[in-house]
């Protein structure tokens, strides 16, 4: 798929259609500016501030949206809390929805048939190929985003993490922990 992508630019740039500089500051805007960045923002807020966290569980649209996060694909939100005993993950079986205001470029994975299958058919084993192993008791919630909806999951606070600001918290919050894919990295792991 990259060689394919590479050989289309190329193409496209030779023709003198496409400015290659111009895609660059498009794919730098949603890598750094809108996407992950954003949405460990919203994760890190709601870890230290109950009353935001609430705001977010009832109203995810409004309560992102304050924080200046809006746009193509996240207009209508949800989030879901992990806890010690439920693990949420998100998928969109239909096609590929996904919130690109806070979490950027949709990774090639969540797009793929196989991950949209499996991951309600088998989430636990879908869990494990991304390195997730929870234990047998953990409920596992597979959450379909289509286009009316789509889903944000706020994964649990690492442990040690008492005090922190949000800066240093956002910084331990992935991208796929925000999908359910991931866990949030560790003390030490994002730092």
């Amino acid at each position: 798929m990259q060689a394919r992508v590479r050989a289309l630019e190329t193409l496209l740039t030779e023709k003198g259609l496409i400015d290659p500089a111009a895609i660059d500051a498009i794919v730098e805007t949603y890598e750094t500016k809108v996407g992950p960045r954003n949405g460990a923002h919203v994760v890190a807020k709601a870890w230290t501030n109950p009353a935001f966290a609430e705001w977010l569980r009832v109203d995810a649209t409004a309560a992102i949206e304050s924080l200046g996060y809006t746009g193509r694909q996240g207009e209508h939100m949800r989030a879901v809390f992990n806890t010690p005993g439920t693990h949420n993950m998100v998928v969109c079986t239909l096609c590929s929805c996904y919130p690109w205001s806070v979490l950027g470029l949709p990774p090639v994975w969540y797009k793929a048939p196989a991950y949209r299958s499996r991951a309600v058919i088998n989430p636990r084993a879908v869990l494990s190929e991304f390195g997730v192993t929870l234990s047998p008791e953990t409920q596992i919630r597979v959450w379909d985003s289509t286009a009316e909806l789509r889903y944000l999951v706020v994964p649990e606070r690492p442990a040690g993490t008492e005090g922190w600001d949000e800066a240093a918290l956002a910084a331990l919050v992935t991208r796929d922990s925000m999908i359910g894919t991931g866990l949030a990295l560790a003390v030490g792991d994002g730092q």
